[in-house]
């Protein structure tokens, strides 16, 4: 019987409460780790580490998710920082950054939440609005300080998200953030009604997509559905299995990459 893939989800790196501590933390919101696992995969976190140690970490894995967080370093695309943008986090953007590049030179599945979008496109070469309100002239994607909010999305035809999630939907959002200039070898797979980057994808890898939304809080479940997908079917046919797991017999594909809808 196939094993189920194993997945890593980036983490915080923060300090949190619980009982009578109060202590650094590697922390993420368990609605990541819940909608991967309900469809299918199996889960492991990855706080902040060292970055020369990332492609040993994502050798052993099947796909990653890089989570939602902090604002990226403006100086990562070369900007000054807003005055709305938030403290960097280098030691995080470092590490995500590498585990990004692992993943992407192995061609593991990538799926990039909110903040782990705009790093798949700052990582690409490309920039962020730094203070969304300040293009677009409303809050609409960020109107209450610590609560998801719902607002639409298009998808586009012809691209992986849109074949997931085709048309127009409501989706959890909270961002001040949203790409700016695409980075290389990405394309723009949802935009919302205001024109915002929502979605966009890699033409050059197997499966690396990013939405601007958050999955694991609403009901589009075929995303997370579609990377665990990719991710049990790389775990499949990877002719150099990661450390420990073993062999198993390659499924075959219809159109020879990982499949691009679930149902």
């Amino acid at each position: 019987m196939p094993q189920p893939p194993l997945i890593g989800l980036t983490t915080y790196l923060a300090n949190a409460q619980w009982g009578e501590w109060d202590l650094p933390a590697a922390v993420l919101p368990a609605a990541y780790a819940d909608c991967v696992q309900a469809a299918g995969g199996r889960t492991v976190l990855l706080p902040p580490d060292a970055p020369a140690t990332a492609a040993d970490v994502v050798g052993r894995l099947d796909a990653i998710v890089l989570t939602g967080g902090e604002d990226v370093d403006p100086a990562l695309y070369g900007a000054v920082p807003h005055p709305r943008t938030g403290p960097p986090v280098r030691e995080r953007d470092a590490w995500e950054r590498a585990v990004l590049a692992a993943a992407l030179a192995r061609d593991i599945p990538v799926l990039g939440v909110c903040r782990g979008m705009q790093l798949m496109n700052v990582h690409a070469g490309g920039t962020l609005i730094q203070h969304l309100p300040d293009t677009v002239g409303h809050h609409g994607h960020n109107p209450y300080r610590g609560h998801f909010c719902a607002h639409a999305v298009t998808t586009v035809p012809g691209t992986r998200i849109g074949a997931l999630l085709p048309g127009t939907r409501q989706v959890a959002t909270h961002h001040h953030q949203a790409v700016d200039r695409l980075g290389a070898g990405l394309i723009v797979a949802a935009r919302a009604a205001d024109g915002t980057v929502e979605a966009l994808e890699s033409t050059r890898q197997r499966f690396a997509v990013g939405v601007q939304w958050h999955p694991e809080m609403g009901a589009d479940a075929p995303v997370v559905h579609a990377l665990v997908a990719a991710a049990a079917f790389a775990a499949d046919t990877d002719e150099a299995p990661a450390v420990g797991r073993k062999e198993r017999k390659a499924r075959s594909s219809p159109d020879g990459i990982f499949p691009a809808q679930v149902s």
